[in-house]
């Protein structure tokens, strides 16, 4: 299939009509699948599970199912260690073909017209792929589409226009106070609307990434006014704990560093990345903030559950930024379920993004209004805590821009008309200064 026969192609979402693929077999997978998972291990409870250093890791039936099922060469021990499931990441369409249905367009994705953002999946993140109706758009998220070939003239490769922004390798200073470091252009499973899709995956850049970290300090040494380090990539947990805490270790020591934080996908595509060692690691580096990065509520899993409360219990607060996704998460009632789980193992929604204009994302993205009138029905309709705060980062630099519904709806003498949730008027006296 050629560029420009992709191009004129509606994107549609995948029909629900499709049945699994039959038995495959094929390197160390074996797809015998007579029956959804969820249907296998409706009436079967998590369990604690022991991995080789004899720490307990929570294992969701659905894990164990999918474990057996795909996977049957590899222990407990081995798929609750990240090592492993890093090692065994799905990198080709064919092999996960082995697993789940492609998205109809997947085959125009072989070759020369692969995008040029990497396609990977962990084993873990694979297992929350099924083909009903609530994961199912997980898999818009991470699944290359033809789509992706298609990219509109307002679209860029740097939208936010980091690399205009970036006065040496590995840093972007945006903010008088803090800048964004990149520390690795790697990530344990790559989102199809990647702001960075131009740097992450790319073998060259990784092989120089460690080499920049020193210029990179250096510069932050020099900058009195930074305050805030903010470390990503890629993910920074993709590194080893020896190379993270060197990296942390020699932020600390810069006395005008006052908070370090990390952006991380790991607790929701591979919790087991979370262990006791990592978490102790950490935690030497408070004040240390994590943002998380959530799409939806299938990702709330019992593993996704113990990792977070590992952090929480060692003292490091949690945020967690989510992207509005069109056809995957671009429902209140939705994106309210994920906010309030979250909550629940004590995770603070951050931020609600609109989708950057990367190249080749226009299907991924939805219109502005309709992020308004999400915030707008969940705005007192559950806690405030549960209300991220609704941002576009502006292309060309701009930084982010809070967007949120006009509930002011005039004015009447001194007097300040506010309308509530309900749609209610108001009256608040907005005298200035004490005036009668």
């Amino acid at each position: 299939m050629q560029k420009h026969d992709v191009c004129e192609q509606e994107e549609k979402p995948p029909s629900e009509e499709l049945e699994p693929p039959g038995a495959v077999s094929g390197g160390s997978l074996v797809a015998t699948r007579p029956a959804p998972i969820a249907a296998v291990t409706a009436a079967t409870s998590v369990k604690a599970r022991r991995a080789g250093n004899g720490r307990e890791w929570v294992v969701s039936p659905r894990s164990e199912a999918f474990r057996r099922r795909f996977w049957p060469a590899a222990g407990e021990a081995e798929w609750n260690d990240w090592h492993w499931q890093k090692r065994n990441s799905i990198q080709r369409l064919d092999r996960l073909a082995e697993i789940i249905r492609p998205l109809p367009d997947g085959a125009a994705l072989h070759g020369e017209n692969m995008p040029n953002l990497p396609f990977r999946i962990t084993p873990y993140y694979a297992s929350l792929l099924e083909p009903d109706d609530a994961p199912y758009a997980l898999r818009r998220s991470v699944v290359p589409s033809a789509a992706e070939l298609c990219p509109r003239s307002e679209e860029l490769t740097d939208p936010l226009h980091e690399e205009g922004t970036s006065p040496v390798p590995g840093i972007v200073h945006r903010y008088p106070d803090r800048v964004l470091f990149l520390v690795t252009p790697h990530c344990f499973t790559y989102c199809r609307y990647c702001t960075r899709s131009r740097l992450v995956g790319k073998k060259s850049r990784g092989e120089n990434a460690f080499a920049a970290w020193g210029e990179a300090i250096a510069y932050i040494q020099q900058m009195p006014a930074v305050r805030d380090v903010l470390l990503s990539g890629g993910d920074p947990l993709m590194l080893p704990n020896t190379r993270l805490e060197w990296l942390l270790s020699h932020l600390r020591r810069i006395p005008h560093v006052e908070i370090l934080r990390i952006g991380t996908k790991a607790p929701a595509v591979m919790p087991q990345r979370i262990t006791p060692a990592l978490v102790n690691t950490l935690k030497r580096f408070q004040p240390l903030y994590l943002s998380l990065h959530f799409t939806h509520p299938a990702e709330l899993t019992p593993e996704t559950t113990q990792a977070c409360e590992r952090l929480a219990n060692a003292g490091l607060p949690l945020g967690s930024q989510t992207v509005l996704l069109r056809g995957i998460n671009d429902d209140t009632d939705l994106l309210m379920k994920l906010f309030q789980g979250l909550l629940k193992i004590r995770v603070r929604p951050y931020y609600l993004y609109q989708c950057d204009p990367v190249s080749g994302t226009s299907h991924l993205r939805t219109s502005v209004d309709r992020g308004v009138e999400i915030i707008r029905g969940l705005r007192g309709h559950t806690s405030g805590y549960a209300v991220p705060t609704y941002v576009i980062d502006a292309p060309g630099g701009g930084g982010k821009i809070p967007i949120q519904p006009d509930y002011v709806a005039g004015k009447r003498g001194n007097m300040l008309l506010l309308k509530n949730y309900r749609g209610k008027l108001y009256a608040y006296p907005d005298n200035q200064g004490g005036e009668v």
